[in-house]
């Protein structure tokens, strides 16, 4: 068997989590490859909104394993809270949530460094969502990172110390911020005893002994591609590769492995925090777009900045991503739209592109738009893709037409049931 991956193709917040739910039934294991409590992965279903970010979408789904990957960065005190949601919900999770021995643990002082680092930025600040994710990173590949096998080990204490100690040392570089360390430190020693007595797993051999005995995965991306170490919008980026590449180093998987990857975007686009966003909307039409759609970080509560499709930024997703179909998501939020407008092209001294240039930084990124007619109707009850509105369906052939991928689902609203499926 292969494995079969979900990611967002934009800068995060594509609706990723109800795409996993919906379709994790087809699958055994579900399973988190990167990332770490900056993603908030939405589901809404039987009148109910959750929001996780650590665990793996297809909690909810009866009988289907889920796995923590070790390419993901835990808190623990993170994973506590969203354990006791899945308590409070009625969801039994124990015998199967896995969490991966090689998945690297966010400390106090992680967050803390974070903070302090991007203060002291100013306006040069990065957008950090603040949760200790980049120092945990940097200490990962800097090779003294504390994982989560070393909580069960008897020198656990003193690596524990040490890396606390040159973290407080990194920290006199900096201004200070307010931190309670010694309740968060409380706090998070609390949190590694509940962790010990979850299901800690190698990961690598798991999936790879379930892949050989025919099991079906689903690996779960977090963020979006946009936002990825290597091809994302540097700086202004996650500390992870959240493309689909990052499935074989963060489940320990081959590439051959890789069965079909599914991109998801949203009808138009968004970006929480700093960096650039070409076809941004600063006027009437990005804040209608932000109440019509609900642009509200689901980690961070900071209003996400709001704009047009951008095709050229997608079909460079899409090439490195190798996708191989499409999901467009609320694409319900264009319902009272006379007109809808894409880029599909920037125009750069006075030249036409259709991919991005090396630094989407850099001034003097002109997107260029085609306006499409709306449908200017609800599209509440439309469970067929041949009963969308002919202008929609007009809409998202074009999309699917510049993107040469086929687009197999559409997102028309919130809900788990609020799906079209489309066979191509």
């Amino acid at each position: 068997m292969t494995v079969d991956v979900i990611l967002g193709l934009q800068w995060g917040d594509e609706g990723k989590g109800k795409i996993v739910d919906y379709l994790a039934n087809n699958y055994d294991i579900v399973a988190r490859f990167q990332g770490g409590p900056n993603a908030g992965h939405t589901l809404k279903f039987d009148g109910k909104k959750y929001v996780l970010h650590t665990v793996p979408s297809g909690i909810f789904r009866e009988d289907l394993m889920n796995v923590i990957g070790n390419g993901v960065v835990i808190d623990p005190i993170t994973l506590r809270k969203e354990i006791d949601m899945l308590i409070e919900a009625g969801v039994d999770y124990h015998d199967r949530l896995l969490v991966a021995k090689k998945a690297h643990l966010i400390m106090p002082t992680h967050r803390l460094l974070d903070a302090a680092s991007e203060a002291a930025k100013g306006k040069a600040k990065i957008g950090s969502t603040l949760r200790g994710i980049g120092p945990t990173y940097m200490d990962k590949t800097g090779r003294n990172g504390l994982r989560v096998g070393d909580i069960i080990s008897p020198n656990f204490e003193q690596k524990y110390q040490e890396l606390r100690n040159k973290h407080l040392t990194l920290l006199k570089i900096y201004p200070e911020v307010e931190f309670d360390m010694e309740a968060e430190e409380a706090k998070w020693l609390k949190s590694i005893q509940q962790l010990r007595e979850m299901n800690l797993i190698d990961g690598e051999i798991y999936i790879n002994k379930a892949l050989k005995e025919g099991k079906k995965v689903l690996a779960e991306g977090a963020q979006g591609s946009m936002l990825d170490i290597d091809f994302g919008t540097y700086p202004f980026v996650t500390s992870s590769n959240t493309i689909a590449a990052g499935v074989c180093n963060g489940l320990g998987v081959a590439p051959q492995l890789i069965g079909e990857v599914i991109g998801i975007t949203k009808a138009y686009c968004t970006r929480v925090g700093s960096g650039p966003f070409p076809t941004e909307l600063h006027g009437e039409v990005g804040e209608f777009l932000r109440q019509e759609g609900g642009e509200f970080g689901a980690t961070t509560g900071r209003p996400r900045r709001c704009g047009w499709i951008d095709i050229p930024q997608l079909k460079y997703m899409i090439m490195i991503n190798g996708v191989t179909q499409l999901c467009i998501t609320k694409i319900d939020i264009l319902n009272n739209f006379e007109e809808i407008s894409a880029a599909t092209h920037y125009k750069i001294d006075g030249e036409l592109t259709d991919l991005p240039p090396y630094d989407l930084c850099s001034d003097g990124i002109e997107p260029v738009y085609t306006n499409y007619k709306g449908w200017e109707q609800s599209l509440e009850g439309i469970d067929d893709y041949d009963e969308l509105p002919e202008t929609a369906k007009s809409y998202l052939e074009t999309l699917e037409e510049m993107l040469e991928t086929p687009i197999t689902i559409v997102s028309r609203g919130p809900q788990r049931k609020e799906l079209i499926l489309r066979n191509k």
